[in-house]
């Protein structure tokens, strides 16, 4: 059973149920002559919605949907490329609009997200991005500088204009508010969106983004090349990653003031990995570093710095280790992840005959030369957005293994740097939250079972594919998506966001944990009594 939180969620779902028309030939009347309505049909309340097979990057159906029109549309873009978007327009309209975002390269319309929008009852659009692929896949963009350009910016923008002129049409009445919610990739086109089109948004939620394009997918290889060759003396084979991270949060987990098997605070961790170097009369070395091995562990653990002191990319955190060996993990194969390999074969067009074994620094310049598809969400300068009276929630997982903390902690500052001397304080429009123990973009550890779920986006899928908000918890103090209508909508920002673990990760299992997540540089603290599994227990404290 799940229990609401009523002084806030029946705002929420209000709204008028009414006679609408879910067919191709009303859709298309609500869009431009020259945009493609691929089809339109109505979806009974408790439907699954089959994904179409042609949807690689993102495969699975939603369930027990709300009753809505599912929508799928084709639109024209330069280049003779085209783009396609999604939508649910649910008949019990809540007057809001939300997008959801991709990630990787991934080509393909996010569906299983926009199930989750559509149980708040927003009409809730995603695009393909203008090509199909699974999210490690870029071979769609070699030699095609328009369809990089789609994936970059322009058909997600594209899209979101459609949507809403879509939106407002089919129902006869103008949105109230649009909003953003995505991870990663996605996460990145939501700092992009509020950058480029500040006036798209009244709120955008971006989770681990991937904003940094040019240096990201370099460093996506490089952590791989830091362990090759595998027969050379350095190699660290994925066997030794749990024996890393059983010692780091040996180590880490006291550091923190309390001993509950999560490393509440990795930056601040006085990690020594020397006390895993095999001793000298060692037989097994299954168990133990020798120094070879440590000097490549400390890459790992270091921001990658190259010629002239200048910094390229962040390091992985102390805590991440158990997803450094994942279908997400950068080290989980003998040799570098596809996300840098791609990225310089097809988006820095050196083409599929080009080998990481070929790697040589000038690839950074080529890549801050290009930017394939204007895709980096670099300019910190977001005060168009402030201005307008945008919001942003950005949140990333403190033990990510996929894209590194620190590159959010990077963005965080020099928005900081660009935005104080115009006078602006950064916590009246943007505020930032570290989740301890949080993998990328949702999960963690079967170790450290720390709280991570706070209805971010692709968090529902992991609970099941009937999921949306926080099961038993559908209130702004726990769910993001609703800290950020109830600061949009009635001024409430959230100076806290409660992260909940469930037992099992089910929605039909009792919550094993949940804690506080601080806006940063705020830290959860253990009040020194209480049960560390309960919010009451932890305090938000400034270190500064």
């Amino acid at each position: 059973m799940r229990f609401y939180n009523l002084l806030f969620f029946p705002l929420l779902l209000a709204g008028t149920t009414m006679a609408l028309n879910c067919s191709v030939s009303t859709i298309s009347a609500a869009l431009p002559s020259n945009v493609s309505v691929s089809w339109a049909y109505s979806l009974a309340a408790g439907s699954t919605f089959d994904v179409p097979a042609g949807d690689t990057g993102f495969p699975t159906s939603p369930t027990n949907l709300s009753a809505c029109c599912a929508v799928a549309v084709e639109v024209p873009a330069p280049g003779n490329t085209t783009y396609n978007f999604g939508m649910f327009l649910p008949d019990t309209w809540n007057g809001r609009f939300l997008t959801a975002g991709n990630s990787g390269f991934a080509g393909g319309i996010n569906w299983l997200s926009m199930g989750d929008g559509l149980g708040y009852g927003f009409a809730v659009m995603s695009t393909d991005t203008g090509h199909n692929s699974t999210a490690i896949d870029a071979s769609w963009a070699y030699e095609e500088p328009e369809k990089v350009v789609n994936w970059g910016y322009r058909a997600l923008h594209g899209s979101i204009v459609l949507a809403k002129q879509l939106t407002e049409g089919y129902y006869g009445k103008n949105i109230s508010y649009s909003y953003y919610r995505g991870c990663s990739t996605g996460g990145r086109q939501g700092l992009k969106e509020a950058e480029m089109f500040p006036d798209d948004f009244d709120g955008v939620v971006a989770g681990a983004p991937a904003w940094w394009t040019v240096h990201l997918h370099l460093w996506n290889m490089m952590v791989g090349l830091y362990n090759e060759p595998v027969n050379s003396s350095y190699h660290v084979d994925t066997s030794l990653f749990s024996v890393l991270g059983d010692e780091v949060l040996k180590q880490c987990d006291p550091q923190d003031g309390v001993e509950d098997n999560i490393i509440m605070d990795p930056i601040g961790c006085n990690f020594r990995p020397e006390t895993l170097l095999c001793t000298a009369n060692a037989t097994n070395t299954s168990s133990c570093f020798t120094a070879p091995q440590l000097d490549t562990a400390y890459h790992w653990y270091n921001d990658w710095v190259e010629a002239n002191q200048t910094f390229i990319f962040s390091h992985f955190q102390p805590g991440s280790e158990w997803q450094w060996d994942t279908s997400i993990g950068l080290l989980s194969s003998d040799v570098p992840s596809p996300l840098g390999t791609d990225y310089v074969q097809y988006m820095l067009g050196l083409g599929p005959d080009w080998s990481w074994t070929e790697w040589n620094p000038d690839l950074i310049a080529l890549s801050d030369e290009l930017n394939p598809g204007n895709a980096t969400a670099g300019d910190f300068d977001i005060s168009p957005f402030y201005e307008k009276g945008g919001k942003l929630i950005h949140y990333h997982g403190l033990s990510d293994g996929s894209i590194a903390t620190g590159s959010s902690i990077y963005f965080y500052d020099h928005v900081l740097r660009a935005l104080t001397p115009q006078g602006i304080d950064l916590d009246d429009f943007y505020r930032f939250f570290l989740i301890p123990g949080m993998g990328h973009c949702a999960d963690t550890s079967t170790t450290m079972d720390a709280p991570w779920y706070i209805a971010g986006d692709g968090q529902a899928g992991y609970l099941g594919t009937d999921v949306h908000s926080v099961p038993g918890f559908s209130d702004a103090k726990h769910d993001v998506l609703l800290a950020m209508l109830a600061w949009v909508e009635n001024g409430t920002a959230p100076d806290s966001i409660i992260a909940t673990k469930y037992v099992n990760d089910t929605t039909h299992d009792e919550v094993l944990r949940q804690r506080p997540l601080c806006v940063y540089p705020d830290q959860a603290f253990y009040n020194g009594t209480g049960d560390v599994n309960s919010t009451e227990s932890w305090t938000c404290k400034s270190l500064y």
